[in-house]
């Protein structure tokens, strides 16, 4: 092999390219096994982000099961998830035009099981002894008033709207049928509360003319979080609780609640979608089941008479989504190095058989950053948590005492978290010369209830400390230039990130990707899954309303003392485009360079994979002009306004 090559951080050459993040970047949504078959939803940023079901059967034949243009995907709570489902080859899915839901057979046109109106569904279970499905639904017929939740039955006659079942709170979510049909659990939260902060496990009698009767509260409430209510095949209700702190494995039977496993790990996550699975019955005496320590997802097998769980060793660290099969387990997995995957676990072999990956390309590992999990001291004598990925590709070295300029990331939701599977936008920026520290900061899932409400009353004060301290960590190590950090991050990152340049002076650039500006804005334009988040983020508003504007980087611009880019979907109902554009107009005033890439037809989120080449070639656009690197990429321009002219 040739020896690297000395150039500078930041211009290095990588195969890595724009085209195929936003080419080969097709995501896998969600996985169902049906028997022997998998389904999946694939969603294609070369068919403008259209969601596609895909089947495949053991014969390895994999065939696209709805036509275009459907497009499977529920605008239920705006995130959607759970938009379809399959029995005995039979789906049952949503339509993102229209929002109604469509039976399909093989081979055949999806017909509409709901007539037209401004009705959304979505998390359905197909009650096979009544004719009916059985789903969340999402009404918004009436648009000056917020939208209502219920739990409704669909029959498959294609003849009604729904039977409302349960109603009368919020939000629901996750109906599951007993295995005889007789019993139906579902989700249940209420406003301020998301479902992570508190919701209630509810189960019901189900009568012979589908009536639902002596529904109880088994678990649950305003400050305990339920996730993945199961029944097993032997009729008892299992669920995932963080009443200990921890999202644990518990079960209900003989009207007591009894822990599986106990243990400081998580079995949950933060239910943004419908849908989520981290764990599933093989047998009604094993579960096998997926848990995160320090960032890291592991695999294992959980004897329900004995409770002993017993780790299985897996070359994956991102995990999600089991499902059962006759042959064993089926999950979403990816690694460092291996691109999202379609995996079957097989029980008896103990085999790992890759079913679909989300990219076909094979990247040389030599141009691969394996990151590497850091803890760092923050405020309050306390630690955070982040990946640090450290420039690599095999073909550069960089000159000698130079250091490479890093990239802070800041994930959105803010009750998420970022993981260490295989992300080629992260290692775009590494294997170009630039680091990147993925920043699990206060209020990230992954770490336990104390460290998620770490963010209570917080966001844009502990958030912002993190991704300050840990860009402050790396450069006290040595490990990158102070002089040339940025910071970047989309929705709740994106508001992270405007905070952290508004607020802070330790940044010297930054990217938000339809980042929050105004709080207060928020609170008056966002959905109702959202519209009182930021109770418990913030405070409850109007009567915090003088800490909202506090915390909103719009009234503070002339506190900003560096170069911004911005990229928004003009069709984003979560954060609509007038708070990037209020940011932009006043960075132009105040003599900032600033950028503004807008994108027609995009919503929160991009799926077209022009604009996701675009968006990606404008930020190191932005940053080489703002660092003084030249990229070997051949980029369209972008305008940057009261750019000093280049020396």
């Amino acid at each position: 092999m040739a020896q690297p090559r000395v150039a500078p951080y930041g211009s290095w050459e990588s195969p890595i390219s724009a085209d195929l993040i936003s080419t080969e970047g097709r995501r896998i949504i969600e996985t169902v096994a049906d028997g022997e078959d998998i389904y999946w939803i694939e969603m294609r940023p070369d068919e403008s982000g259209r969601y596609v079901i895909v089947r495949w059967t053991p014969d390895e034949q994999t065939a696209d099961v709805i036509p275009a243009p459907f497009n499977a995907r529920t605008r239920v709570h705006e995130y959607g998830g759970a938009a379809f489902i399959v029995s005995d080859g039979v789906v049952y899915s949503s339509n993102f035009a229209d929002q109604r839901l469509y039976r399909q057979t093989t081979g055949a046109t999806p017909q509409p099981l709901t007539p037209e109106g401004d009705l959304r569904y979505a998390d359905g279970v197909l009650d096979a002894k009544r004719n009916r499905l059985i789903c969340v639904r999402e009404d918004h017929t009436d648009s000056e008033a917020e939208a209502v939740n219920t739990l409704v039955a669909i029959g498959l006659d294609g003849t009604d709207n729904g039977e409302v079942l349960v109603s009368g709170n919020d939000f629901y979510a996750a109906p599951r049928l007993s295995p005889d049909g007789t019993r139906l659990a579902w989700m249940t939260w209420n406003h301020p509360n998301m479902p992570w902060d508190g919701a209630e496990l509810w189960i019901g009698e189900i009568g012979d003319d589908g009536s639902l009767s002596h529904t109880e509260r088994v678990a649950g409430g305003v400050d305990e979080s339920i996730f993945q209510p199961e029944w097993s095949p032997d009729g008892v209700l299992y669920f995932v609780s963080d009443r200990t702190g921890w999202w644990n494995l518990y079960r209900y039977q003989a009207g007591t609640v009894e822990p599986l496993c106990e243990m400081e790990a998580e079995f949950g996550r933060p239910q943004w979608i419908f849908g989520m699975s981290t764990y599933t019955f093989v047998s009604a005496d094993q579960i096998i089941c997926t848990y995160t320590q320090d960032g890291v997802w592991l695999l294992a097998s959980l004897d329900t008479l004995t409770r002993r769980l017993e780790r299985i060793e897996s070359p994956y660290t991102s995990i999600a989504n089991l499902q059962s099969t006759p042959a064993g387990v089926l999950f979403n997995g990816s690694s460092a190095t291996e691109p999202a995957s379609i995996v079957r676990f097989d029980l008896t072999t103990r085999r790992f058989e890759v079913v679909c990956r989300a990219s076909e390309i094979e990247i040389d590992p030599g141009y691969l950053s394996i990151p590497q999990a850091i803890q760092f001291p923050t405020e309050d004598d306390l630690s955070a948590h982040a990946f640090f990925y450290p420039p690599r590709n095999r073909d550069y070295a960089a000159p000698a005492d130079d250091l490479p300029p890093l990239l802070v990331i800041s994930h959105g939701g803010p009750t998420s978290a970022t993981s260490t599977a295989l992300d080629l936008e992260i290692q775009y920026w590494t294997s170009r010369g630039i680091s990147v520290l993925d920043v699990n900061y206060g209020g990230s899932s992954g770490y336990g209830r104390a460290y998620r409400e770490r963010l209570n009353g917080q966001w844009g004060l502990v958030d912002v400390d993190d991704c300050v301290n840990g860009a402050q960590y790396l450069v006290e190590k040595g490990s990158v230039d102070g002089s040339r950090l940025a910071i970047r991050g989309g929705s709740a990152g994106g508001y992270t990130t405007l905070s952290a340049l508004t607020f802070r002076d330790v940044f010297k650039a930054g990217a938000s990707y339809y980042g929050i500006s105004d709080l207060e804005a928020m609170t008056r334009d966002t959905h109702k899954f959202e519209s009182r988040y930021l109770d418990s983020l913030i405070g409850a508003y109007p009567k915090e309303r003088g800490r909202y504007r506090e915390r909103s980087p719009i009234h503070f611009t002339e506190r900003l003392s560096c170069p911004l880019i911005l990229f928004q979907g003009l069709e984003d109902k979560v954060v609509p485009p007038n708070q990037a554009e209020m940011m932009v107009e006043a960075l132009r005033l105040k003599g900032l360079p600033v950028a503004y890439v807008p994108f027609e037809g995009e919503q929160h989120g991009f799926r077209r994979s022009e604009n996701i080449r675009r968006s990606v070639e404008a930020e190191l656009y932005f940053y080489a002009q703002v660092f003084g690197f030249t990229p070997a990429d051949a980029l369209e321009p972008v305008v940057i306004d009261n750019l000093p002219p280049q020396s």
